[in-house]
This record gives C-alpha cells, sequence and structure tokens, in this order.
C-alpha cells in the first residue's frame, strides 16, 4: 500500500501524537508499504527528507499549526494523487487531509486521541472566547465525514459516540508501547541511588510526577493535595513525611504556567515539602520513577495515558485520575481518584503511604498488534472503494 499521514507536526518534534504517528509509518514501512508524511516545517528542519525509510514532506506554515491547516491543502492534494489512502489526526491535520481525500477520491481515516468539546476552557486554560472557538473548530470536525475514525481508547470512543458519529466508522485501536525499553533492569542501579539520596531523606515519602505543565497535567490539584497532606500529617508525626518531586518540560513554550506554578508553591509555602525540576533525558527518566515510593498522574485528560504505562512497565506503585483511557491502561499497584478533586487525592495520597493499593494484572500494548489492526482497516477501506 501506498499511505499518506497528513499531521501538523512529526519528528524531530516528539510529543506523545507525533511518537505514535512515527511508530505507525516506521512500522508500516517495515510490513513493505510507502509511506509520505506531510507536516509542517519546523525551524532547521529540510523541506523534504527520508528518515528511517518515511518520506517527509515539511510545509511552510510561519511556524503554526494553525496556518499548517491551509497551508497544507495544496501539497496534500499533490501526494494524494499516488496513494492508497490518507492518514490524518486531530487537530490540524483533519481538514486538509479531507479536502484531499474528497478531491482525489481516496479513503481518508483519521486518528482521534481525545474529545475536547465542552473541555477547552478546563484542559488548555484557554479564555471563554479561545475555548468556544475550539469548540466549534471540533465539532466541523466530527461533523465532516471521513471513511473510518480512529480512536485510541474505549474512553475516546464513548466520547466521539455521544457527538453521533456513526458506531460502524469508529474503531478502537490502543496505541502500542514499548515495555521491553521500560523495564527495572535497563536502568542502573546506582544511577537511582544519586536520584533518590538528591531527592529524599529516610524518614520521607517521594511521590513523583512529571510533564509539560499544561493545563491538562492537573498539577495544580497536586500541589493543592500536598498542602491539605502536610497539614493532615501535622497530626500524625510518626508517619514519612510527604515530598513531592516535579520534573516540568517545555519550559519557554509554557513560561507563564510554569511561573504559576512556582508562585503556587511558593505562596503556599510549600518550599520544603515540594521540589521543581528540569525534564531530564528520555533515557534516564525511568531512575526518577524507580527512586520515587509512588507515582503521580494527576491529568485533567488523557488520550491514551503513556506515563502510567511507563511507571507501571517499572513495578511502581500509581496513583491516577480517572480521566481518559488512565483507568484502561493502568496495573500493577494503583490507587484511582476523581479528575481535579483535591479531597479524593489527597486521600489517595495517605492511602499510597499506608500501601493500600488496589491491583490489576499486567496489560501489554504490543506496537505489532496496533499495526496489523490499522494495516486491516486500511485494506478493508480499500477494497471497499
Amino acid at each position: 500500500m501506498k499511505i499518506l499521514v497528513v499531521c501538523e507536526n512529526y519528528h524531530p518534534h516528539l510529543g506523545g501524537a507525533e511518537v505514535v504517528l512515527k511508530n505507525l509509518a516506521e512500522g508500516f514501512t517495515k510490513e513493505g508499504n510507502q509511506v509520505t508524511v506531510v507536516t509542517h516545517h519546523l525551524p532547521a528542519t529540510a523541506k523534504q527528507e527520508t528518515h528511517n525509510v518515511v518520506v517527509i514532506k515539511r510545509v511552510s506554515s510561519a511556524n503554526s499549526r494553525y496556518l499548517f491547516s491551509f497551508t497544507a491543502i495544496y501539497r496534500t492534494i499533490k501526494e494524494a494523487k499516488h496513494v492508497d489512502i490518507i492518514q490524518a489526526t486531530t487537530f490540524n491535520g483533519a481538514f486538509p487531509a479531507w479536502i484531499a481525500a474528497k478531491i482525489r477520491r481516496k479513503p481518508v481515516v483519521l486518528i482521534v486521541h481525545e474529545v475536547w468539546i465542552g473541555k477547552w476552557q478546563k484542559i488548555t486554560g484557554f479564555s471563554l472566547l479561545k475555548s468556544a472557538i475550539h469548540n466549534i473548530l471540533e465539532r466541523l470536525i466530527y461533523i465532516t465525514n471521513y471513511n473510518a475514525y480512529v480512536c485510541v481508547s474505549e474512553a475516546t470512543k464513548r466520547d466521539l459516540l455521544a457527538h453521533h458519529i456513526p458506531s460502524s466508522k469508529i474503531h478502537r485501536i490502543y496505541n502500542g508501547f514499548d515495555d521491553t525499553f521500560w523495564h527495572p533492569q535497563n536502568f542502573a542501579k546506582n544511577e537511582t541511588t544519586k536520584v533518590k539520596t538528591q531527592h529524599k531523606k529516610e524518614d520521607e515519602f517521594l511521590f513523583f510526577a512529571w510533564g509539560r505543565p499544561g493545563a491538562s497535567k492537573g498539577f495544580e490539584t497536586l500541589i493543592d493535595a500536598m498542602q491539605e497532606l502536610v497539614q493532615k500529617q501535622q497530626s500524625t508525626p510518626n508517619q514519612p513525611k510527604a515530598k513531592l518531586l516535579l520534573l516540568l518540560g517545555s519550559k519557554d513554550s509554557y513560561k507563564q504556567r510554569y511561573d504559576a506554578l512556582h508562585q503556587k508553591i511558593k505562596d503556599k509555602k510549600l518550599e520544603p515539602y515540594i521540589t521543581i525540576g528540569d525534564s531530564v533525558p528520555y533515557e534516564k527518566l525511568g531512575n526518577y520513577i524507580l527512586a520515587a515510593d509512588c507515582v503521580v498522574i494527576p491529568s485533567l485528560a488523557e488520550g491514551f495515558g503513556y506515563t502510567t504505562l511507563e511507571a507501571a512497565s517499572l513495578e511502581k506503585p500509581l496513583i491516577i485520575s480517572d480521566a481518559g483511557s488512565l483507568p484502561e491502561v493502568v496495573h500493577g499497584k494503583h490507587l484511582l481518584f476523581k479528575a481535579g478533586s483535591v479531597p479524593e487525592l489527597t486521600n489517595a495520597m495517605m492511602k499510597a503511604m499506608n500501601a493500600e493499593f488496589h491491583h490489576k494484572e499486567k496489560k501489554s500494548f504490543s506496537w505489532n498488534q496496533t499495526i496489523k489492526e490499522y494495516l486491516n482497516l486500511y485494506l478493508s477501506l480499500i477494497t471497499k472503494k
């Protein structure tokens, strides 16, 4: 098959959705298919290159993912002439892919990571006006007629069904996950010990969380819960002292929120209990997870939940919110709380310090299975055409 992937960001930009698309594209080529990616031109990247057998063609969009929805139309139509099927993803690659599919009469598939209709302000912190505009734009994406919609979780599938997409067009295909990398033996014990020595004393219980400081990550809820936990601990002096290590990435892109989190900690006088550090290289993140006593994922929204799988695969106890797919993918020792609820998160953290966890059997999400399901879907759509 010849497959065209249309997405606003791709390698070397490596957010969660981009990692998924990169693994899919490269997985498709390993199965003997030809893959071309149309994406927006990032600074210091070539207009066209081949990376791991995938042909990447970048469109100038003034470094704006929003403009990409329009500037990519011509290039997508041109590339669509030579392919069998078009793969798009929410949000900004959806429109040019749909236009090209209609003009070239090719089947088009839309990956839906999360449905944010009615949630934009809560998840992103946008103003009322900006949130309303994004609600309208997202509704337009789903109203547009795609041949198939791939949801990365049952939670996303339920949300999409609620917006009147025919169930016959919706396919739940979980993302893949490399749990061979996320194994305790792959991370040097001496490096884990260094992290533990640096961030935890013998009489402390270390909670750990990480990610970009976007509104959807729920770090404000975690800080408020730490304040309540510290207050409660003052009446239980025999317990270990709660400590939180929070690693934040993308500081330049989220400077206002990054500064606001620092200020929130300062205003609540929580500096002795919460340490904010910079993000660490991917290959060293496991040492931080292993050094912690418990990982906290306080997300307000989550399409698939790679952070949850990373910690669970390292056999680390988890506290997760009930946002999106997190309850679907979690395994091992864990506790669940209602997303955004400070009292429930505080209670879960107290239970974690007393080792009062629930348990689920290990779950596996194979990339081979994921790629097989996508290719089977593509073949069925091409055959129908």
